[in-house]
Order: C-alpha cells, then sequence, then structure tokens
C-alpha cells in the first residue's frame, strides 16, 4: 500500500513539472510561432474564431497582445488619492481579451455563451470575433484592418463613428503598432506554416 501511495505521488509530482501555472503569459511574446507552440489551444482558439467570425488569427494575436500581453487575469491598474489611498480600477476590464463588464455582458446575451469567462482564451477570442464584426457591420472597417478595428476596440463602435480618436495622438500611435505587429505576426505565422 505505501509503494502504491509514493508511486502515485511520484507521477503526480513529475506531471505537475509539465504544467503552465494558470493566466501566466507564454515566452518571447515577439514571436507569434513561439507562442502558438508554446500554448497549442491558443491556436485552436485562433483557428475557431477565424472559422467563425473571419477575424485573422495574426490581427486576434496582435489585439491581444497590445491588451493583455497574453495573460488570462491582466486586469487595467489601481488609480489611487493623493497616490496612497486605493479608489479602485481605471476600468472593468479584465482577461485575454480586456473585455469591460458592459461589453461582456451583452455579448454573452446576444450569443447566448452564458458561460464565457474572460480569462478564457477561447472565450475572449470568440468575443474578439463578435465585436470586431459588429465593427464591421456598423462601421464598415474590414476585420484585416487592424488599426481600425484596434481605434474602434479601444474608443467603442460610437465613440469609433464620431472619430474620438482622432484627438488622441498616442492611441493613433498604439494603433500603429498593434497593426505593424499583426503584420509581423502574419509573416511569421506563414513562415511556421501556422496560417
Amino acid at each position: 500500500m505505501r509503494h502504491n501511495i509514493s508511486a502515485i505521488l511520484t507521477v503526480c509530482i513529475l506531471g505537475s513539472c509539465g504544467l503552465v501555472p494558470s493566466g501566466t503569459a507564454p515566452r518571447n511574446l515577439d514571436n507569434a510561432c513561439s507562442i502558438v507552440e508554446q500554448r497549442p489551444r491558443y491556436l485552436k482558439a485562433f483557428i475557431a474564431t477565424e472559422r467563425r467570425w473571419g477575424v485573422p488569427i495574426n490581427v486576434q494575436m496582435a489585439v491581444i497582445y497590445q491588451e493583455s500581453r497574453f495573460k488570462a487575469n491582466a486586469k487595467t491598474p489601481m488609480r489611487y488619492i493623493l497616490g496612497i489611498i486605493p479608489r479602485g480600477r481605471q476600468s472593468s476590464a479584465y482577461g485575454y481579451a480586456q473585455a469591460l463588464d458592459g461589453t461582456w455582458d451583452e455579448y454573452k446575451k446576444s450569443t447566448g455563451r452564458f458561460a464565457a469567462r474572460r480569462s478564457n482564451i477561447s472565450d475572449a477570442t470568440d468575443f474578439m470575433g463578435w465585436y470586431m464584426n459588429n465593427t464591421k457591420r456598423s462601421n464598415g472597417v474590414p476585420l484585416s484592418d487592424t488599426k481600425n478595428q484596434y481605434l474602434a476596440y479601444h474608443e467603442g463602435q460610437t465613440g469609433y463613428a464620431r472619430g474620438s480618436y482622432r484627438k488622441k495622438s498616442w492611441l493613433m500611435g498604439v494603433a500603429k503598432k498593434v497593426s505593424r505587429r499583426a503584420s509581423v505576426y502574419k509573416t511569421q505565422l506563414r513562415r511556421c506554416n501556422k496560417l
């Protein structure tokens, strides 16, 4: 009996060495092939979203990089009064896609995915596909237009339609970086035959 318990414990300990801690990001986020090789379930989620919603894998990856750096439990920074008294987070944005509470609730209601979690990569990418398709419908932004999809993602579809981003040079700079990253990811994914 003791021998069996020891054997089971040894297998459990050795098996846990290969497990990835929940919420941690992959290494080498500048290499799309490295990301999907480390996290095959990410690639599965990206492919499913591309099939369902038409959003290219590289666009999904670039937006997730910008929003959460591939951290499942990413949150916005805390705000402080007088620099020391916590007054809450900057927004309710959470998870891989940094979806706000209200928008996430709208997504769940619209798609019937009531058990969806923002910290689940498949749910997060599906949310992005849904949101970007709404942007395409309401604002005419192609799904492959990373820069403008990101601007609408950040500002909201109504804010994007009003052109609120035009007064934010910093945001325009971020959107260009997201677009460049999507192009780099696309080239990398082609090289490793993931597209």
